[in-house]
C-alpha cells in the first residue's frame, strides 16, 4: 500500500499515512485548506491526532484541492484516501466530488486492504510497502466531532451522558468447534483474573489464539454490563439526545468520546495495570539542602538561560541511582522470556497536557552534565506546552518521573509506563517540623513513591534505589562523591 496513487494523469489522492510507531488510524483535527485553494509540495494540509500526538500533514504534489474526503472530526484509518488534488487545473472539466464520509459513520479498512509485515521506515505522504496480511476492521464506535475541547494547562511547572448504547453483536466463540480455546498460559490466568469465560472472547491472534488484548476487549463490556442491570431494575429515565460531549439544563451527564490520546491513555494504563505485578515503596525526606541547591544554581553564570528547579536535581539524583543499580534499568521480553538490561537510560516526564497525559523522554539522559539535563527538560516542558511533542519523543522510555507535588498532593502510587521498569512520584514540597541535629526544626520535605515491576525488579533492589534518591535530595553532595 502506497499513500499516494495516481487516479489519471491529472487528479493524484494523498491517504492518511502511517505517521510513526506502527499507528492504526488518526483523527482529522483541523483542514487548512479548501476545495479550490492552490497548494504547493510540502504545504501543511491538515492536523491529524494519533494515539500519541497532534501531527500537522504536508501535502507531498503541486496543484488545486480537488475535494476533502473526510469533514473534520472524523477518524480515519491508515491508507484511507483524505483528500484529491488536481495537479494539472484548467485541464477540461472535473468530476464531481465524491461525498464526504459522514462524521457518524464508522470508517472500516477496505477488505482487501493490506498492513505491513513489520515496521519500515515511512516518509510522511510516502507510505509503505505493500503486504498480503489483511487488516481486521476496526472495532468500536464511530468518531464524532467533540462539542468542546477539553482545556488543561501544560503542568505549571515540571517543578520543578446519554442516548442508549446500540446492542451489541453475540460474539462468536473463541473455541475451535467441539474444542478449548486457544490460549497461552498467561492469557489463561489473565482470564480467570478478570472473569471471563474464554469461549465467549472472540480471537484476533494467528490461527484464532486469543491474546491479551482481546481479553481486554471482552472485559470492558463485562464491567459495562453491571451497573446497566442495577439501572434496568429501576424507572428508566426520560431519553437525552445531546450529541456526544454535550449537556444541557436538564441533563445530568456528559458523554465524550474516548479517542487519541485519552484512548491511547487508557488503553497504555490497562494494559500496564494487568501485565505488570506492581510494587510501590515510600520514603519521605528532608530535601532543605537540595533547596538551597537550586537557589545557588539560579545565581551561578554555567546555568545562565536554562531553567533550574527541584525536578532537575530529583532528575540527577535518579539518573545517579540508576548507575548504583544498574540491574533496575531493564524491560521484560514475554515473547523470548528474556529480561533485557538497558545500558543507556531514556528519562521519561509525565505531563499534563490539554490533549491528556504524555510521556516523552530524554534521550541518553545518563550522559548528560546538569545544564545539559536542564537544557533537555525546558525543551520538553516547551514542546509538550505547544502540543508538538512527536511520537519520537514519547518511545523508547526506560525510567519515569511524575510530580504531582505540583498539584499539591504529597504522593501517590504511579502505574508504570508500559515497556518501563519503575516510575518515581514526587510529592509536594512542604514546610513542616522534623527532628534536625537533634532539635525539631522547621524544614522543607517531600515524599517520594517508587513503583517498580516485581517481574524484574526485587524489593531489596527497589529499596536501594528509592534509598539512593532520598540521600542525594538529603545531602546533594552525594551527586559528586557518588557519581
Amino acid at each position: 500500500m502506497t499513500t499516494m496513487t495516481e487516479t489519471s494523469a491529472r487528479f493524484r489522492e494523498f491517504k492518511m499515512p502511517d505517521v510513526g510507531e506502527g499507528l492504526t488510524e488518526a483523527e482529522i483535527l483541523k483542514w487548512f485548506v479548501q476545495p479550490g485553494d492552490t497548494v504547493t509540495d510540502g504545504q501543511v494540509v491538515c492536523e491529524v491526532e494519533t494515539a500519541k500526538a497532534a501531527v500537522e500533514l504536508p501535502i507531498p504534489f503541486d496543484g488545486v484541492v480537488h475535494e476533502l474526503r473526510f469533514p473534520e472530526g472524523t477518524t480515519v484509518d491508515v491508507g484511507q484516501v483524505i483528500i484529491a488534488i488536481d495537479v494539472a487545473p484548467g485541464g477540461g472539466d472535473a468530476p464531481a466530488p465524491a461525498a464526504a464520509a459522514p462524521a457518524q459513520e464508522p470508517v472500516e479498512a477496505p477488505e482487501a486492504e493490506a498492513e505491513p509485515k513489520g515496521r519500515t521506515p515511512v516518509l510522511v505522504g510516502y507510505g509503505v510497502a505493500e503486504s498480503s496480511t489483511k487488516r481486521r476492521p476496526r472495532k468500536g464506535a464511530a468518531a464524532a466531532p467533540e462539542a468542546a475541547a477539553v482545556a488543561a494547562a501544560v503542568q505549571a511547572e515540571l517543578n520543578g451522558h446519554g442516548a442508549p448504547a446500540p446492542a451489541a453483536v453475540p460474539p462468536q466463540s473463541g473455541a475451535p468447534a467441539g474444542g478449548r480455546p486457544l490460549a497461552k498460559p498467561p492469557v489463561r490466568k489473565l482470564a480467570k483474573d478478570l472473569g471471563i469465560d474464554l469461549a465467549t472472547v472472540v480471537p484476533t491472534g494467528k490461527d484464532g489464539i486469543i491474546t491479551r488484548e482481546d481479553v481486554h476487549a471482552a472485559a470492558a463490556p463485562a464491567a459495562a454490563e453491571a451497573p446497566a442491570a442495577v439501572a434496568s431494575s429501576v424507572a428508566p429515565a426520560p431519553a437525552v439526545t445531546e450529541a456526544p460531549g454535550l449537556v444541557s439544563d436538564s441533563a445530568r451527564e456528559t458523554r465524550i468520546p474516548v479517542k487519541g490520546v485519552r484512548k491511547a491513555i487508557a488503553q497504555a494504563m490497562v494494559g500496564s495495570a494487568f501485565t505488570a505485578p506492581h510494587v510501590t515503596e515510600f520514603v519521605t525526606v528532608d530535601v532543605t539542602r537540595t533547596m538551597k541547591l537550586v537557589a545557588e544554581l539560579k545565581e551561578d553564570k554555567d546555568m545562565a538561560g536554562v531553567r533550574v528547579n527541584p525536578l532537575l536535581i530529583i532528575a540527577k539524583a535518579l539518573l545517579v541511582a540508576i548507575k548504583r543499580n544498574p540491574e533496575v534499568n531493564a524491560a521484560w521480553d514475554e515473547a523470548n522470556q528474556e529480561i533485557v538490561q538497558k545500558h543507556y537510560v531514556n528519562l521519561g516526564i509525565a505531563a499534563a497536557t490539554p490533549r491528556g497525559l504524555i510521556v516523552p523522554n530524554i534521550k541518553d539522559a545518563h550522559d548528560k552534565t546538569l545544564p545539559q539535563l536542564a537544557e533537555a527538560l525546558g525543551e520538553l516542558v516547551a514542546t509538550a506546552r505547544d502540543g508538538k511533542t512527536s511520537p519520537a519523543a514519547m518511545a523508547g522510555g526506560t525510567v519515569t518521573i511524575t510530580n504531582v507535588g505540583v498539584f499539591g498532593v504529597d504522593t501517590g502510587t504511579p502505574i508504570l509506563n508500559p515497556g518501563e521498569s519503575a516510575i518515581l512520584a514526587v510529592g509536594a514540597i512542604k514546610l513542616q517540623p522534623w527532628v534536625h541535629k537533634g532539635k525539631v526544626k522547621p524544614r522543607q520535605v517531600t515524599t517520594l513513591a517508587l513503583s517498580f515491576d516485581h517481574r524484574l525488579v526485587d524489593g531489596e533492589l527497589g529499596s536501594k534505589v528509592l534509598a539512593d534518591v532520598a540521600a542525594i535530595l538529603e545531602q546533594p553532595k552525594r551527586l559528586i562523591t557518588w557519581a
